[in-house]
């Protein structure tokens, strides 16, 4: 029989919360981290991407949060001040993971913080002045803050550490040796990974007691990539990518869906390419403000959008249910990005569809994905948007064209006009009059004028 929240020792208003946002049972890690970390144990905590992380952390920091609603607020000696710390690698993760948080939080008064760049210090500051008891940020404004002494984590008990691997990445790590040694009363310390490289061991023999490795694996999929994702690859050309994009997102069964791009130049005409040819997509990557990326985000969790087209770092920590496609639409650098990339779709027990599409020159990066992941994937096929095989791979309906509305027709422009007037050709009558008019103004006399002598300045006579 399985386990379910309300046989684990928690708060009554913990289970409560749980219940009403839908969580009647846990996922496999958290089945397994919540015995630990209920107990003050140190956790490393290695999943796949979409197995429930967020809430295997998030509901043993809530459980030890000693919150305004509760009876033993009135005896705390340090109200106000931190007492759990969350840092995560990007600011989409962090209003992510704030979002969890407070979900769980909100019916006992804890009062949760996103603290993140690319917005005013202001607001941030003025939340911890007025008390908080769970901050959430990214390395660079958490050291910013606590420099300026806004954000004082001395008295900080409990420390999370997520999706460490992409923030290792990220070269955060100087700063997130800053931010352990900054907490010198910590009781708990847990890290959470979706893989193990050796930077994230030695950190934790550093700053970490004892911890116990828990590590999950579905029995039936023991690979990288979980099974519930079809993946397809295919040999494109550069000139043909947008058009075979455009039919694969008229598949049927198609849902919201995420386009992948490895540079920021790339998902901006990608998008725009998109838009023109009348589907609803949206670009989020590092070039566009944080206001315009998280417009982006709301945009497409509401459905206003369905296709999304994100470069890697602007994508992480993005958690949505229902994406029912990844796209690849320049081929991943390393295996650990493509984890990464397809780990959008197929989340929570949900299956999904991953294509990569791979140029001439990337036919060498993706071998060595297909090897090191042990896909035993098919050398990719030469594909064009009119191919037959594409078109019964991915379900796409015949007759599908590249456009859900006609392309607009090109209008001259008043500048265009007068440009190309003034470069149009001219006759040899036209050339030979205009030499004789040149002529004859050249042939016609100046008019004289008189000039006469002035002085201006005395001489003595010798």
């Amino acid at each position: 029989m399985a386990l379910t929240f309300a046989e684990l020792p928690l708060r009554s208003l913990t289970i409560e919360a749980l219940h009403a946002h839908g969580f009647l049972a846990p996922f496999a890690i958290q089945e397994m981290v919540l015995p630990i970390a209920l107990a003050d144990g140190d956790v490393i905590g290695q999943a796949k991407t979409g197995t429930g992380k967020t809430l295997a952390f998030g509901i043993p920091v809530i459980e030890r949060v000693i919150a305004p609603h509760d009876v033993e607020w009135e005896s705390f000696e340090k109200k106000g001040l931190p007492q759990v710390l969350i840092v995560v690698p990007t600011r989409e993760l962090c209003t992510q993971v704030t979002r969890d948080i407070e979900e769980l939080a909100a019916n006992r008064g804890i009062r949760t913080l996103a603290v993140y760049g690319g917005r005013a210090f202001e607001p941030q500051i003025e939340a911890l002045q007025s008390g908080v008891e769970i901050v959430v940020g990214t390395p660079g404004r958490l050291l910013d803050l606590s420099r300026q002494g806004q954000l004082k984590l001395k008295e900080v008990s409990r420390l999370v550490l997520d999706e460490a691997d992409e923030m290792l990445d990220l070269g955060f790590l100087p700063d997130v040796e800053k931010i352990l040694a900054s907490t010198p009363n910590r009781a708990q310390t847990m890290l959470f990974s979706a893989t193990m490289p050796g930077d994230i061991i030695a950190l934790a023999r550093r700053f970490m007691n004892q911890p116990i490795h828990i590590r999950t694996q579905d029995s039936e999929d023991e690979g990288a990539v979980v099974t519930r994702i079809a993946q397809h690859v295919l040999r494109a050309h550069a000139m043909d990518k947008i058009e075979m994009l455009a039919r694969i997102l008229q598949a049927n069964g198609r849902g919201p869906t995420m386009v992948f791009c490895r540079t920021k130049r790339t998902a901006q005409k990608t998008a725009e390419d998109l838009l023109e040819r009348g589907f609803k997509a949206a670009p989020i990557h590092g070039d566009l403000g944080q206001g315009a990326r998280e417009k982006a985000l709301s945009d497409f969790k509401a459905g206003t959008s369905d296709v999304l087209v994100a470069t890697d770092v602007a994508a992480r920590g993005i958690d949505i249910d229902g994406i029912t496609h990844v796209i690849n639409y320049q081929c991943p650098e390393d295996e650990k990005t493509y984890v990464h990339r397809i780990g959008r779709t197929a989340r929570a027990g949900a299956h999904g569809i991953a294509v990569t599409f791979v140029d001439w020159d990337e036919l060498a990066r993706w071998k060595m994905i297909n090897t090191v992941l042990e896909l035993g994937l098919a050398e990719p096929e030469e594909t064009y948007s009119s191919s037959e095989h594409l078109y019964k791979a991915l379900d796409i309906p015949a007759g599908s064209t590249g456009r859900m509305v006609k392309a607009k027709p090109v209008t001259k422009t008043d500048s265009q006009s007068v440009s190309r007037a003034s470069s149009k050709p001219t006759s040899r009558v036209e050339n030979q009059r205009d030499k004789r008019a040149v002529q004859v103004k050249k042939d016609v006399p100046k008019p004289k004028t008189e000039r006469s002598r002035v002085r201006t300045k005395k001489f003595k006579e010798s």
